[in-house]
């Protein structure tokens, strides 16, 4: 949303909008998930109990995030191609969404095949995370080429304006 510059980034009401919504998001989830472990009120039943599956889990832990990925996927086309009107910076974007399903693809589908590989010495969150870090990373320069640089620039053979 700060890319749309509905909110100015780093202002007092921004940074509380985001630290808000993370506690709000960090206290519902830490609930469920103690509730779950511990079955405090029974709403919540644990895994090893039943059917093995939790819904309010599930989606807390996983669809959220990936609706919140997709949003962010749609909402960053549509201000490089429709406001920026560039093309470049969609490779980047692409390329950290390539990386995260990678990432992905190692947690979910290669894990177990590495885990039974190695007699459960390794499994494919190494591979996940690297792939996440690794899409973090394009993500930062894919902002870096669509903002602006602030930075002091070296001016002259020096290096270094002095």
């Amino acid at each position: 949303m700060v890319g749309y510059q509905l909110l100015d980034d780093g202002t007092p009401i921004s940074i509380g909008l985001f630290v808000v919504s993370a506690l709000i998001f960090f206290i519902g989830t830490g609930y469920i998930a103690l509730d779950t472990a511990f079955d405090w009120t029974g709403q919540f039943q644990p895994s090893h109990s039943g059917e093995n599956r939790n819904i309010a889990l599930y989606v807390l832990y996983q669809l959220f995030p990936l609706v919140c990925l997709v949003v962010f996927f749609v909402m960053e086309t549509i201000l490089v191609i429709r406001i920026l009107g560039e093309v470049r910076p969609m490779f980047y974007l692409c390329g950290a969404g390539l990386l995260f399903a990678i990432g992905q693809i190692f947690n979910y589908v290669i894990s177990t095949h590495l885990c039974q590989a190695t007699n459960g010495k390794i499994n494919g969150a190494l591979f996940e995370t690297l792939f996440t870090l690794l899409s973090v990373i394009v993500i930062w320069i894919f902002w870096s080429s669509i903002t602006e640089d602030d930075w002091p620039m070296p001016i002259g053979a020096g290096g270094y304006n002095r």
